[in-house]
């Protein structure tokens, strides 16, 4: 497990694991949509991966998902855009700006509340 004294390291364990997360709907998707059972499990293990990835991380579980929600939000964002090629509303981007601010007040707010 990996403790809180590493956040860059809990940083890249979080992009890692909402690659995976990000990577392994996609990877269902395509199955789902191409009637493909192997490929729908090949998501379905790169899902399973990102939940045992995003857990190595030692830190209360509310905190833990409230800060990876923020880095999933971020990936999901730039994935559609940029691999999906898809026009990302402006709309998403400011509900995104809120999500990465709410991140940001989980990871660090105990510092400036306390």
């Amino acid at each position: 497990m990996l403790k809180t004294d590493l956040p860059m390291l809990a940083w890249l364990v979080f992009v890692g694991s909402a690659l995976l997360e990000v990577g392994g709907d996609a990877v269902v998707r395509k199955g789902l949509r191409g009637s493909s059972v192997a490929i729908v499990l090949v998501g379905g293990l790169m899902l399973a991966c990102y939940g045992l990835l995003v857990n190595t991380v030692h830190w209360d579980f509310s905190r833990l998902l409230g800060v990876y929600v923020a880095v999933f939000a971020v990936v999901s964002v730039m994935v559609a855009k940029f691999v999906f090629a898809e026009t990302v509303a402006v709309s998403t981007w400011l509900g995104l700006l809120i999500i990465v601010a709410g991140g940001l007040v989980i990871q660090f707010g105990g510092h400036l509340l306390n």
